[in-house]
Parts: C-alpha cells; sequence; structure tokens
C-alpha cells in the first residue's frame, strides 16, 4: 500500500486554523449575544420571520403605550366628576337645610352664596385639564370648554364641542377616549349650571326652592349616570393590557425560537473549537521538526 504525502502541510495547516478560528468565535459571538443569528447570512429564514415579529412587537408596544396615557387621562377625568358628585351632594344637602321653615330669608341668602361657591367650584372642575388638555372639552382640547356668560341664564356658556376621541388599542380596536362637557355639565333637563343657578335663585327668592332642588338632584344623577362611562373603560382597558403583556410574551419566545442562542450547547462548541485550535497548533509546531525522509522510513 502506498504512502500518500501532502505536498502543502503549511497550507493545509493554515486552513485548519482558520476554521477552528471561525468555530471559536462563532461560539463566542453566540455566548455574548445570547443569539444564534446575529446577521443575515447566519440564517435568512430565521432574520425574515425575526423582522415580521419585531413588526408585531411595536405594534403592541404602540398600544401598550396608549393605553398607559389614556387611563392616565381616564382616572384623572374619573377624579374631577367624584368631586363634581360631592359637590353636588352637598348643594342638594343645603337645598334641604334651605327649604327648612324655621329659616328665616338671611339664613336662606346665606345658603345661597354657598350654592353660587359650588357653581364657582364646579365650574373649575369642569375646566379641569391634564398634560395640557382639557379633560371635557370633546376635540376641542386646547379650548377652555366653559366660561362664564352674563347673558346665559345659567351663568356660564359651554364653548367645547360634541366630539369624541378614538384611541387605537388593539388590531382594529378603538376605544372612545372622552365624553364632551355638554353631555356631563348641560345635558337638557340636567344642567349642572342652570340646577344650580336655579336652586340660589329659589333661596333668595324663598319660592320653589323644593323644584330647584330637584334640579340639582337630576344633574347629580345625569353626572352619575356618564361618570360610569370612565370606569367602564378603565375596566376594559384593564382587559386589553393583561392581553397585550401576554402577547408579548408570546412574541418574545417566538423571537428566542428563532435567533436564540442554546448557552449550553455553544459553551461546548466553543469547547470544542480551542481544543481542535490547540491541537492544530500542536500539530504544527510539530510538522516543522521532520522532513521528507522521516515519513520515507
Amino acid at each position: 500500500m502506498g504512502i500518500r504525502i501532502n505536498p502543502d502541510l503549511i497550507s493545509s495547516m493554515l486552513a485548519g486554523l482558520a476554521l477552528d478560528r471561525q468555530q471559536e468565535d462563532q461560539a463566542i459571538t453566540e455566548l455574548s449575544s445570547g443569539r444564534k443569528v446575529n446577521q443575515p447570512s447566519d440564517n435568512p429564514a430565521a432574520v425574515a420571520g425575526l423582522i415580521v415579529n419585531n413588526s408585531q412587537v411595536s405594534a403592541v408596544n404602540s398600544y401598550l403605550s396608549n393605553i398607559s396615557s389614556l387611563q392616565a387621562t381616564m382616572q384623572v377625568a374619573d377624579s374631577t366628576l367624584n368631586s363634581v358628585v360631592t359637590a353636588l351632594s352637598q348643594a342638594i344637602s343645603l337645598g334641604v337645610e334651605g327649604a327648612n321653615g324655621t329659616m328665616n330669608q338671611n339664613d336662606r341668602n346665606a345658603i345661597a352664596e354657598e350654592v353660587n361657591g359650588i357653581q364657582q367650584q364646579i365650574l373649575g372642575y369642569a375646566n379641569e385639564a391634564f398634560q395640557g388638555n382639557y379633560l371635557f372639552a370633546g376635540t376641542a382640547v386646547n379650548v377652555k370648554p366653559f366660561v362664564a356668560d352674563s347673558s346665559s341664564p345659567s351663568g356660564v356658556s359651554y364653548v367645547g364641542n360634541t366630539g369624541v376621541n378614538n384611541v387605537e388599542i388593539g388590531d382594529g380596536q378603538a376605544v372612545p377616549a372622552n365624553l364632551p362637557g355638554s353631555q356631563l355639565f348641560t345635558a337638557s333637563g340636567s344642567d349642572v349650571f342652570q340646577a344650580l343657578a336655579d336652586l340660589s335663585s329659589a333661596l333668595q327668592s324663598g319660592s320653589n326652592i323644593p323644584a330647584a332642588e330637584t334640579e340639582v338632584q337630576n344633574a347629580f344623577d345625569q353626572v352619575n349616570v356618564q361618570r360610569a362611562f370612565y370606569g367602564n373603560t378603565l375596566s376594559r382597558l384593564n382587559t386589553a393590557t393583561s392581553f397585550l403583556n401576554e402577547e408579548n410574551l408570546q412574541l418574545s419566545q417566538e423571537e428566542n425560537n428563532l435567533v436564540g442562542a442554546d448557552m449550553a450547547s455553544a459553551a461546548s462548541q466553543l469547547t470544542q473549537a480551542e481544543t481542535a485550535l490547540e491541537a492544530t497548533l500542536a500539530a504544527g509546531g510539530k510538522i516543522s521538526q521532520y522532513s521528507l525522509l522521516d515519513f520515507l522510513r
């Protein structure tokens, strides 16, 4: 049997060293990045899947950002309306007190002043703003929605609009983000400012106080009913947040399946590559010690 002698041992050794170095570098890159795909040429199909995955993650995070911002706005609006309800409840109590036959006119006039103060307090609530936007102006968020107006029977006019903003919270899903102030504070038959103005007038005149008190009660009921919108929407946003967070977890797992490195396997590959590199270097050192005659013996 003949002996085959490689005429270019140095070139073969250098090629082996290059391959060992490449495998070592690849294992080190996987371990340091935690990814088995670090450039498109590593796995074009996985990279294509990763692009789709990243697009979905971006959309989910955008929806979560929308929800977070809307939740903060809704919470402020709901808290503000709670303060309105409390103030109207106080006005109803004042109406009951003023209707008491034992009250003299001076006492009723003093109560009327308290009612006027409540109207001004609620006017401030109706013009509440959050992050520079008025909460109850419809879609005219840069316009102060309620203004003092001596030409109006109630002393207050609404200058916002009746528009409603919608916010996307999921693929093909949007929720209304607000109620216009006209629906909350100046609805026909339950106008908050008109009811308080009528109660103040009734107290000052000493007549029709029970009827005016009923007006305030109607306004109270209207605000309470409309306020449920904010609570219901917040509940829906919480549900959407849970769903989107779960979707993000699934997308993260999918990304890991596409390009995530098997750390144990990468560590093993690194050890093997280092061992092979050391062996090649050792073999290269020995080759230089032999001549052609050594191989022919």
